[in-house]
């Protein structure tokens, strides 16, 4: 397949915005909804029907029209993108790539970890920058009965140290907290953080899942994390690494070792939203919780240009939500649940 570098005719000269005046350069790209795992806090019932998946030189057609118009950073995301067939040949394109500042696509990828171990060195051969691996406990029983897939623990924990010895740094470990579910395992990851040499992030529990009921009380907020882990772990908070960023960050008072705290519900952060999303069927969705999606692939595929789609692109972005409404009266759930989104 041929390198779908954006040339520098067909770039634009000012930044992708919305109409609150935020810059949107980080795409998030569904490239699967299937996953080998059956989380309970995300699949909690009976998996729904999965969508359709473009092909593989789809995506790059699309991804190549939001880097056109100044998206600087991919995360390739799923269900589980390590499943999809064909993830190293889009890496490679990705790879060549480059913004309208004429710098490469900063590349990142979520994943599981499952099957890691044996992808992260040609993942990182093919041109990816960086891996977050999801990992919600550290207690080897207790992680497994989330995922409800026997050996999942050590199969992601050596998945963790081939991303470090592939040199997808920083790693990062990803933990949605529960309260009553996994928050016993707070402190435990804090070692972990010191222990493996990564980046560990919590995240408050959001309203995505797929039967499971949400509530205010099941939130385990930034302030109660921090509390835990500075009683144990002396912490000492360092500042972003850029304005959008969505986590607080902090290290230990020794200096070694970082966390991270994504709080979306208590303290969010849509104010400097950088993000747009692409699903897996080729869907803009300009917040997590939207209502509505705008089916980009469908309006490719019946023969629209480059210019068309980028103009469909740029209106779809500047009516992207001003901020979203958990926890408000009359708050409704996004149209698809997380793993049909991405994470």
């Amino acid at each position: 397949m041929g390198t779908l570098s954006t040339s520098p005719a067909e770039i634009t000269t000012s930044r992708l915005t919305d109409s609150h005046g935020r810059v949107i350069h980080d795409l998030r790209v569904s490239i699967t909804d299937r996953c080998n795992y059956k989380c309970v806090y995300c699949r909690t019932g009976q998996v729904g029907a999965q969508f359709a998946e473009l092909k593989i030189e789809e995506y790059l057609r699309l991804i190549s029209l939001f880097v056109s118009l100044g998206i600087t950073k991919v995360r390739l995301t799923g269900g589980e993108p390590l499943l999809r067939r064909g993830l190293l040949e889009l890496v490679r394109e990705l790879a060549q790539m480059r913004t309208i500042y004429g710098d490469p696509l900063s590349l990142a990828l979520t994943t599981n970890g499952h099957l890691l171990d044996s992808l992260a060195q040609p993942l990182k051969d093919a041109g990816l920058h960086r891996v977050t691996v999801s990992m919600d406990a550290v207690d080897e029983p207790v992680f497994e009965r989330i995922t409800r897939v026997p050996g999942s623990f050590q199969a992601v924990l050596r998945g963790l140290r081939a991303a470090k010895d592939a040199g997808l740094d920083p790693v990062k470990v990803n933990c949605v907290l529960l309260r009553g579910f996994n928050d016993d395992q707070v402190e435990a990851f804090a070692e972990f953080a010191r222990r493996e040499d990564v980046i560990v992030r919590f995240i408050e529990f959001m309203p995505l899942e797929e039967d499971r009921l949400w509530s205010p009380e099941i939130i385990v907020p930034l302030r109660e994390i921090v509390d835990r882990i500075h009683r144990v772990l002396p912490l000492v908070e360092l500042p972003p690494n850029e304005a959008s960023e969505t986590a607080r960050r902090y290290t230990f008072s020794d200096g070694r070792g970082e966390i991270g705290i994504i709080a979306p519900v208590t303290q969010a952060f849509c104010g400097a939203c950088s993000r747009v999303r692409l699903t897996s069927d080729g869907k803009i969705r300009t917040c997590l919780f939207s209502q509505s999606e705008h089916d980009l692939y469908d309006l490719a595929r019946s023969g629209a240009g480059d210019a068309e789609l980028r103009s469909f692109i740029t209106r779809t972005v500047d009516a992207k939500e001003a901020r979203h409404h958990i926890g408000e009266p009359g708050f409704l759930k996004p149209s698809r649940s997380m793993v049909h989104i991405g994470g």
